[in-house]
């Protein structure tokens, strides 16, 4: 099956939830087992772990990544490195159907020629959560952030420039993306508590593709 065929007729809506931001519903939802086997690949070069904040706080999401680099987190700060710390190596390649998928979801939302060097892949089970924070550690802010959901729902946060904006809360479900960038790129985000729950796909877990333009 040719690459174009496997994202045909996915969108089953578009949900503007900022200026600049929009969620993508089910827009990833057919390639989802593929996109599942792909994080199963990489994990067993790159296994998942918990990061610790420069503050000296473990993370409860685990992560790792693909890509040219990928995002680290100990107490010497946040960073994008070319290796791995945990194993030394390189970060696996990424995979085609990964940045294929966060072009296209780029175009979709109206950002065009996105082209993401960085997919970070964090798996989170019930109780784990991402507090408000934004993605600014990338060398340049003009290309968007691709986040793809998949596995069990979750809560996203979606607010503003500043810490203390009004935040919203989004029902994501497997195959949801979400894009922003332009006067939403800096924008607080994060995700609540994880609820319990069995995903066909993921089991008792929800996993999570973020891709960005981070050199």
């Amino acid at each position: 099956m040719a690459m174009g065929d496997l994202f045909s007729g996915m969108l089953q809506g578009e949900e503007q939830i900022a200026p600049g931001a929009v969620l993508l519903r089910g827009f990833a939802r057919d390639i989802a087992p593929a996109l599942l086997a792909c994080v199963a690949e990489i994990s067993r070069v790159a296994p998942f772990r918990h990061l610790v904040t420069p503050g000296g706080y473990t993370m409860s999401v685990a992560m790792t990544n693909c890509g040219r680099v990928g995002w680290v987190s100990d107490e010497r700060g946040y960073r994008y490195a070319p290796h791995d710390p945990q194993t030394g190596l390189l970060w696996p390649q990424m995979p085609v159907l990964f940045s294929d998928l966060a072009r296209r979801a780029a175009e979709a939302a109206g950002f065009n020629g996105f082209a993401p060097d960085a997919a970070l892949i964090n798996r989170y089970v019930p109780g784990s959560r991402l507090s408000l924070h934004q993605d600014k550690d990338e060398d340049d802010a003009r290309a968007p952030i691709v986040s793809v959901s998949l596995g069990l729902p979750a809560v996203f946060l979606f607010g503003g420039l500043n810490r203390s904006d009004k935040t919203r809360k989004y029902r994501v479900e497997h195959g949801d993306v979400a894009v922003w960038g332009g006067p939403s790129r800096l924008a607080f985000h994060g995700i609540a508590p994880l609820a319990d729950g069995d995903d066909p796909f993921t089991g008792n877990c929800r996993i999570n593709l973020t891709f960005r333009a981070a050199l």
